[in-house]
């Protein structure tokens, strides 16, 4: 289980994220909504050590991480896929994907893994050998997401997996992180589509200027007006 408890996060001198508490349940879904600068980036960079926290607490799996290193946080169990992709693009999407296994070293594990990456993205099969670069927006999120698996996470945080992406491939990205949760992985997820994110997820929080402004089940959260005012245009 993944706990924050009132952790506050800056730059120089000016706070981002004001005492924010959430808790990300074992294999289920948490999707995190709020506009742009509400504070969902800083958030995630902060759990997976790339920030760190003013004040509070962050644990996993009952141990404290608000100090870890960012590379200890992986093989803690904690994979965070960030927004923008990041890729290699004249490197190989088999490159590319096996970047992501340093944290175990384990070859056997390496092949099982990069196998149920390619069975969950099939057309990154076919694109194995191709530069990264050469692929669509969506097939470069799907090598983004499976550089994330290979490192055999029990949490998986994507920040804003679909921004970019045509409706269509934002439907498929969707129903592949809604398939690496029902296979047994956690997933944090930073989502502007706010109806098919919560359409997937167990649990959500909404963000508003760094604080937690409504929080509650997925279906709540459909249904609550002020979240269909201001993420459903309804």
């Amino acid at each position: 289980m993944l706990t924050l408890n009132n952790v506050s996060v800056g730059y120089d001198a000016i706070d981002v994220l004001h005492g924010v508490s959430i808790t990300a349940k074992p294999g289920e879904l948490t999707v995190i909504l709020g506009a742009n600068g509400s504070g969902k980036t800083t958030l995630f960079k902060t759990i997976s050590g790339l920030l760190r926290a003013r004040t509070g607490t962050i644990e996993y799996n009952d141990q404290a991480i608000q100090r870890a290193r960012a590379n200890s946080i992986v093989k803690r169990g904690i994979a965070h896929c960030p927004e923008g992709r990041h890729l290699f693009g004249k490197m190989s999407v088999e490159k590319n994907l096996r970047l992501g296994t340093y944290p175990h070293r384990n070859r056997a594990r390496t092949e099982e893994i990069l196998a149920e990456v390619l069975d969950l993205f099939p057309i990154l099969r076919e694109k194995a050998s191709d530069p990264a670069g050469s692929l669509s927006g969506g097939q470069q999120q799907m090598v983004a997401i499976g550089r994330a698996l290979m490192s055999d996470p029990s949490l998986l945080i994507l920040d804003e997996p679909s921004m970019g992406l045509a409706p269509i491939v934002v439907d498929q990205v969707l129903e592949s992180v809604a398939q690496i949760n029902r296979n047994g992985i956690g997933v944090l997820l930073s989502e502007q589509n706010a109806k098919a994110s919560l359409a997937i997820a167990h649990r959500g929080y909404v963000l508003a200027e760094g604080r937690v402004v409504l929080e509650g089940d997925a279906d709540q959260l459909l249904h609550n007006p002020d979240v269909q005012a201001a993420y459903l245009g309804l």
